[in-house]
């Protein structure tokens, strides 16, 4: 079973050292999230954009994530605009062979 893959973009109009400062406290609260496999916090400075890459063990899981307490939070912060929020299924036997860790 290869899981539910999200990615979650937007900008952020503070510093990327702000930033990565506010968003840091959010990593253990995300790290408990049920059926979470795991997240990649990407961050383009020079564009001032982050986000997350997930896996998530299924439809379900990811649904009741982007329903629940932490989406709401990051989505209300002040600093963070213009999001982007897609899913997709996993072509597993091409990401095996990549090395993908699903």
């Amino acid at each position: 079973m290869s899981g539910k893959l999200l990615l979650i973009g937007y900008k952020f109009n503070v510093s990327a050292s702000d930033y990565t400062q506010a968003v840091t406290p959010l990593a253990d609260a995300i790290a408990a999230v049920p059926g979470l496999r795991w997240k990649i916090w990407p961050i383009n400075e020079a564009e001032s954009t982050g986000g997350g890459v997930f896996l998530f063990d299924d439809a379900a899981s990811m649904q009741a994530f982007l329903e629940g307490p932490i989406v709401a939070q990051v989505t209300a912060h002040p600093a963070l605009s213009d999001f982007s929020v897609k899913h997709s299924d996993i072509m597993e036997d091409q990401s095996r062979v990549t090395r993908a860790p699903i």
